[in-house]
């Protein structure tokens, strides 16, 4: 009895501990140069749905982003939903790989299973200018689905677009 309940004691402890997630930081420890700033966006379709566009690693390195911050933000909020926006501070002037992602994102998992859920997602690298903010955008849906970074000033995109082949629709059982 006594080895089951250590069991499931060590189970518990290892299931909380798989959902913290350390998340490393964009700017390098130390570093004093110029600065860039990417951020996160998203598109509300009322108070249960977004599709959400966000970076999911710098440098090979996972960021906690706009969907992150969102499911926790609003764990325990039943079918309500509001997207939390997140902004990244990369060094400027040298080069930088993202993995950009857009996905439809439900307030509620039990949502997923009679929804559409669309997701694209790709690398990108490129040279951010100093002082300048970038913003990660896309479109997703049956006609296409797709995800790019763009200049948030001017709206000129930055490399090129990640684009899905077909709509992008996730299965059920992906998810």
């Amino acid at each position: 009895m006594k080895k089951i309940r250590m069991a499931l004691a060590l189970m518990v402890a290892g299931s909380l501990l798989a959902g913290c997630a350390v998340y490393k930081p964009t700017i390098p420890s130390g570093y004093t140069g110029p600065r860039a700033s990417i951020k996160d966006s998203f598109k509300t379709y009322g108070t249960s749905k977004a599709d959400m566009f966000y970076v999911a690693q710098v440098n090979g390195s996972d960021v906690e982003n706009t969907r992150i911050k969102t499911q926790k933000a609003n764990a325990g909020r039943g079918m309500l939903m509001r997207p939390v926006p997140v902004m990244h501070e990369v060094p400027a002037a040298r080069s930088v790989t993202l993995n950009i992602v857009g996905r439809t994102q439900h307030a509620a998992p039990v949502l997923e299973l009679t929804n559409a859920v669309y997701e694209v997602k790709g690398t990108i690298e490129f040279i951010p200018e100093a002082g300048k903010t970038y913003a990660i955008r896309g479109e997703l849906g049956d006609g296409g689905s797709s995800v790019w970074i763009e200049q948030d000033a001017t709206h000129a995109i930055v490399g090129k677009k990640i684009e899905a082949n077909g709509s992008g629709k996730v299965s059920m059982l992906a998810q």
